[in-house]
């Protein structure tokens, strides 16, 4: 019998899939494969089955049993006796442009390390070209893909009512996205706190848009609540509607998050100062699942997927089977997808971790929609070739070649100095610093010796070469005639660059966009290392492997440059190349001064987000 493709979930073909699948559970129909195993952990009830067959019939598990219990007809079987099966693990809130690979080069680097279904917080490819959001994640799995990608429509698109990018969400557009696709399953983190509590903000209608929408459509509100600690702010939150956060970074946050309703998403680097605590305290894991947030392809490399997110829970003391269920049953259900993943049991996807030590969570294979898809850290699986369209490749209309004009900052005229503002990066403070700066030639100067340099943010969408600069400390070259530049930016993803002379920050940015998108580093006015990102400035269509080398040459060569370092209070950034500054144009809470490419609402970028006050740069 011919079964529906279940690629992508449509109503029409799943009613087909359960219908053949209830007829191979009694064994009136054959089935494609039986995968015998040792032991099977039940998730739901949190023991281990011994001796168990999972049958499978095309990408979805028709019956699980006793070994030699089921009745009907298999065309394969395959015996793993001395190894424990667990369910594929998932990601709750992922963003896979982070790390910089495309969705089926992703599969072949996570698959193997037990990752095997994904929820695409996806405000990344949607601020670059928002109405191809959807097709974009789609078109892998389409494809053959065997990793599965849950979308869910970023509400930061725009991140503010300051920004502009190449998107914008409302209630239009994701009641469409909710109703085309039943792999689109939520909104994602929504991080423009002042823009839902307050209804003076020029964004609270949108944002009300797309939570009105989502819960219209039966669809999951996810939250971010970084720096929302007093108990107001977490009752409003929960009371929005917000289902959960992943912004969690004490053991105080995450009980009183948990107290409150909100399903709490932990990442790797807080465990230390979390995980122990919540030991001893929580019995019901239920609302706590792990996971990756941003992690790029070198560091999944170096640590691993969501088998380190797991295995590092486990370091800390948490029983395997709970750190397991934080990887599978409970992410799936508060996405309310556990009728596809999280478990092994009938009518899911048959995405099987098989390991052969549990408490090192050490992976033998993978099986994905049926299909054994990796042995070891070697992927077997399906990999599809995908010759992505111009819309995914050609995003970097900056619109012009810059000039080192551009970037200069006039003063006033028959001014020896000029008051500036400077930010330096994740100012979260209410107040941006204010220095006296020299004038030469009619030009604000930068300070080296205070290690103040120059920062600035160009549009990459509109094509009308619009960029706004200003005074920057704590980072950046300062070797002369040097700068970087990264169209990853989040989260509008424009093009940021950083430098200590005009000229080098100009040559920056016009190397980045012929090589549409990446990173960039000018060391002496010479371009000596970049990365590309050639889809959608974000990302590579390369393997893991691949990009890998490509960033190490780049890390060797900012290794040769000397790099301004003052340290914050929170001790948020260490000396050397600032690789981090790709975060450092957030614009969600807890920022307040922020730069952002100009836009009809900020016209000369410098605003702050959570009263909506601009000021000038120099004065």
């Amino acid at each position: 019998m011919t079964q529906p493709d279940d690629l992508i979930l449509n109503p029409e073909d799943e009613v087909a899939i359960r219908q053949n699948l209830t007829l191979v559970a009694l064994g009136k129909r054959p089935a494609d494969l039986a995968i015998e195993v040792g032991r099977l952990l039940s998730v739901h009830s949190r023991h281990w089955l011994v001796d168990q067959e999972i049958i499978v019939s095309g990408r979805r598990i028709a019956y699980v049993g006793p070994r030699g219990s089921y009745k009907g007809a298999v065309a394969g079987r395959v015996s793993y006796p001395h190894l424990s099966a667990v369910p594929g693990f998932g990601e709750v809130h992922k963003h896979i442009e982070s790390t910089h690979i495309t969705p089926e080069f992703e599969a072949a680097l996570v698959i193997p390390r037990g990752n095997t279904w994904t929820c695409e917080a996806s405000h990344e490819f949607a601020n670059v070209n928002g109405p191809k959001n959807q097709e974009f994640w789609q078109t892998a799995r389409l494809a053959g893909s065997p990793l599965k990608v849950f979308i869910q429509p970023g509400s930061a698109v725009p991140p503010s009512a300051w920004e502009e990018s190449g998107g914008y969400y409302g209630y239009e557009e994701q009641i469409a996205f909710l109703e085309n696709d039943m792999g689109t399953v939520s909104l994602d983190e929504v991080m423009d706190w002042p823009s839902v509590w307050n209804p003076d903000n020029p964004g609270y209608i949108r944002m009300w848009g797309m939570i009105g929408a989502t819960m219209e459509k039966r669809g999951v509100v996810e939250g971010h609540g970084s720096g929302l600690i007093d108990p107001h702010d977490l009752s409003a939150f929960a009371a929005a509607g917000i289902s959960s956060d992943h912004e969690v970074w004490a053991l105080q946050e995450a009980w009183e998050r948990l107290s409150r309703g909100i399903f709490t998403e932990l990442r790797p680097f807080s465990y230390d100062v979390i995980l122990p605590g919540l030991i001893g305290k929580l019995e019901d894991w239920s609302n706590v699942a792990f996971t990756t947030d941003d992690r790029s392809a070198s560091e999944t490399l170096e640590l691993g997927a969501s088998d380190y997110n797991v295995r590092h829970a486990i370091h800390y003391g948490l029983a395997p089977e709970i750190a397991i269920q934080c990887a599978t049953i409970n992410p799936a259900r508060h996405m309310r997808i556990d009728q596809w993943v999280g478990s092994i049991t009938p009518g899911r996807y048959a995405d099987i971790v098989l390991l052969d030590d549990v408490q090192t969570l050490s992976i033998a294979h993978v099986y994905a929609d049926g299909k054994l898809a990796s042995n070891g850290k070697q992927f077997v699986g399906t990999a599809p070739a995908i010759d992505w369209p111009d819309w995914a490749r050609k995003t970097m209309n900056v619109g012009r070649r810059l000039h080192a004009a551009d970037f200069a900052i006039a003063a006033e005229p028959g001014r020896a100095t000029m008051t500036a503002a400077v930010l330096r990066p994740f100012h979260w403070t209410d107040d941006y610093f204010v220095e006296e700066l020299p004038v030469v030639d009619g030009e604000v100067q930068r300070d080296a010796a205070r290690l103040i340099t120059k920062w600035a943010v160009i549009d990459r969408y509109r094509g009308d070469g619009a960029l706004s600069k200003m005074f920057w400390t704590g980072c950046g070259p300062a070797d002369p005639e040097t700068a970087i530049a990264c169209s990853v930016a989040h989260d509008s993803h424009n093009v940021w660059s950083v430098g200590s002379s005009d000229a080098a920050m100009a040559l920056a940015v016009n190397r980045l966009q012929e090589i549409d998108g990446g990173w960039v580093l000018v060391h002496r006015g010479e371009v000596v290392a970049e990365v590309r990102f050639e889809i959608g400035g974000l990302m590579t269509a390369r393997p893991a492997e691949a990009f890998d080398v490509e960033m190490q040459a780049f890390y060797r060569a900012a290794e040769k440059i000397e790099w301004m370092y003052k340290p914050s209070d929170l001790n948020l950034w260490k000396p050397g190349f600032p690789e981090f500054l790709k975060f450092a144009t957030l614009t969600c809470s807890p920022w307040r001064w922020v730069l952002v490419a100009p836009s009809a609402a900020a016209p000369e970028g410098f605003v702050n987000v959570q009263t909506g006050e601009q000021h000038k740069v120099v004065w």
